[in-house]
């Protein structure tokens, strides 16, 4: 089974997974909004490839098979404020006073 995959310039390490280079129609409109202009990253043989990085692989497939595309977020950041405060002692966020 062979998969293009897809990145955004709109948010870094979003990546859309579709069956078919350029094939579009099972992804809902709105999304595509959102993704906008799909940059061509490569294109997967992936009976071939046993990891796909922070991708299930079964995952991958069965929503190919299943939705048509599969949507890879970003990894969650680090919020580095809210370590330091905690490494401190301190709650993650500030009391607020109005």
């Amino acid at each position: 089974m062979l998969c293009a995959v897809y990145k955004t310039r709109k948010k870094d390490g979003m990546y859309l997974y579709v069956p078919k280079k350029d094939h579009f129609e099972d992804v809902p409109e709105p999304l595509m909004a959102k993704f906008g202009r799909p940059e061509l990253v490569t294109i997967i043989a992936l009976e071939k490839r046993e990891k796909l990085g922070m991708v299930d692989k079964q995952k991958l497939i069965d929503e190919l098979n299943e939705k048509g595309f599969y949507l890879q977020m970003p990894p969650k950041e680090d919020n580095l404020l809210e370590q330091h405060r905690e490494s401190l002692g301190l709650s993650k966020t500030p009391d607020k006073k109005f």
